[in-house]
């Protein structure tokens, strides 16, 4: 079996790929071009994404009818033509539940940021700018019995909550469907249409999957709908807010504040985000730990196995996610 790693993963991944077959791995430290993607994908049995990598029918064409199973380092898999792998009767796979808290821990790190004005406090002291204490300098706002409204209470959303409720936050949430109650009553969050949790939270933290109906889900409507003491912050992928949008509302004061740690067209960052002091800029670290991101190339390495002996992949996609409802 020929397997193709797009990109270096954790070792612990790569030793147990190395078990099971014959294991090339992309020796640059950089997203494959497509070109070079195609080249590496030839003939291979299995191949490990990354979110970078585009899987379409040019990929599949490229890689060779034998391809049985494609496994992504990642939970989103935007970057992946689901229907054209089960045309080819290609298996997908992807990693969820495993970056589930440091995602959420990240989330909530981007909340105290932004509400906080860490990030404009740590830029001070590094400047090396006069300061003193005052009872008035740098004030930010607290968080204690303030409103967060999460959209989208998958399990991301649903550890965010559990943090939220921690700090003393109401929660509120909005999405294509209500939760179990039982994920209601164990996170404290209740359901709220979309337009009302973008006219009365405090912080707005997305946590949608991108497709087309989540597509600029945050635009210059949903922004105008926020309250102007209002914060927004987003871990989940950076084409669901209309950054060009959210430059003039952050200028404008249209909301109050933002933290971002993807963007609309990452690596590259809105030119106008990069001047303003009320935004909170972070280069895709969600799921920025050793043990997590191991975790995930593991899982990853996991399905590829499993499929290439034979067996039912531990975490198969079949579908593309179903939007979040456009309500506002």
């Amino acid at each position: 079996m020929r397997i193709v790693v797009t990109r270096r993963i954790p070792e612990p991944a790569l030793d147990l790929l190395r078990e099971a077959g014959d294991t090339w791995v992309s020796p640059h430290d950089r997203p494959l071009t497509i070109e070079e993607l195609h080249e590496a994908v030839a003939g291979a049995d299995a191949v490990v994404s990354l979110l970078h990598d585009r899987i379409d029918d040019a990929f599949l064409d490229a890689a060779g009818p034998q391809l049985r199973l494609v496994a992504n380092v990642a939970v989103g898999y935007d970057n992946v033509d689901v229907d054209a792998c089960a045309r080819r009767g290609v298996i997908f796979t992807n990693t969820p539940g495993v970056l589930t808290d440091a995602t959420a821990d990240l989330a909530f790190a981007l909340i105290l940021m932004t509400t906080r004005r860490l990030g404009e406090g740590e830029r001070l002291v590094r400047a090396g700018g006069t300061w003193t204490w005052s009872m008035f300098f740098h004030l930010g706002t607290g968080i204690q019995g303030k409103r967060l409204g999460i959209v989208g209470l998958g399990q991301i959303g649903q550890a965010t909550a559990r943090r939220a409720r921690v700090f003393g936050m109401e929660v509120v949430y909005s999405g294509r469907r209500r939760a179990d109650e039982a994920v209601e009553a164990e996170t404290g969050a209740r359901y709220v249409p979309l337009d009302e949790l973008l006219t009365t939270s405090d912080v707005v933290s997305l946590h949608v999957p991108l497709n087309e109906e989540t597509r600029h889900l945050i635009d210059a409507h949903a922004l105008g709908r926020m309250r102007p003491t209002s914060f927004l912050v987003n871990t989940t992928r950076g084409p669901v807010v209309d950054e060009n949008a959210l430059v003039h509302a952050l200028r404008d004061g249209v909301i109050a504040g933002a933290g971002l740690d993807v963007y609309e067209h990452e690596p590259s960052v809105h030119p106008g985000l990069l001047g303003l002091e009320n935004v909170v800029l972070l280069p895709h670290l969600g799921s920025a730990t050793l043990e997590t991101r191991t975790a995930m190339a593991v899982l990853a390495a996991r399905n590829a196995i499993a499929v290439l002996r034979g067996k039912n992949p531990l975490t198969p996609v079949t579908s593309r996610p179903v939007a979040a409802a456009r309500s506002i």
